[in-house]
């Protein structure tokens, strides 16, 4: 039987997991979206679309170059989930 602190520990993996997943992503569409915002209060071009095309790429970009990195993590979590999952239901 599953103590609760097993349980609350799983559930905190998971949810650093998810952060840790979603920070470069997260991360880089904000520093692109000020810097856009700067650009366009410098120069008085209040263009919506504009934003839009320099974040797709950034985003593209940093979810390529992270890609491995986020692979290894999920792996690792996924991991350790099984490995725990069998120690909690009793098996070896």
């Amino acid at each position: 039987m599953p103590q609760v602190q097993d349980i609350i520990d799983i559930a905190e993996k998971m949810m650093l997991t998810s952060v840790m997943l979603s920070m470069p992503v997260l991360l880089t569409s904000l520093v692109v979206g000020v810097f856009i915002s700067l650009i366009q209060t410098i120069t008085s071009v209040q263009e919506m679309t504009i934003t839009f095309v320099p974040k797709l790429c950034m985003v593209m970009a940093v979810t390529l170059l992270a890609l491995p990195w986020m692979i290894e993590l999920m792996t690792e979590y996924t991991e350790d989930l099984w490995s725990s999952m069998s120690l909690l239901s009793g098996g070896g």
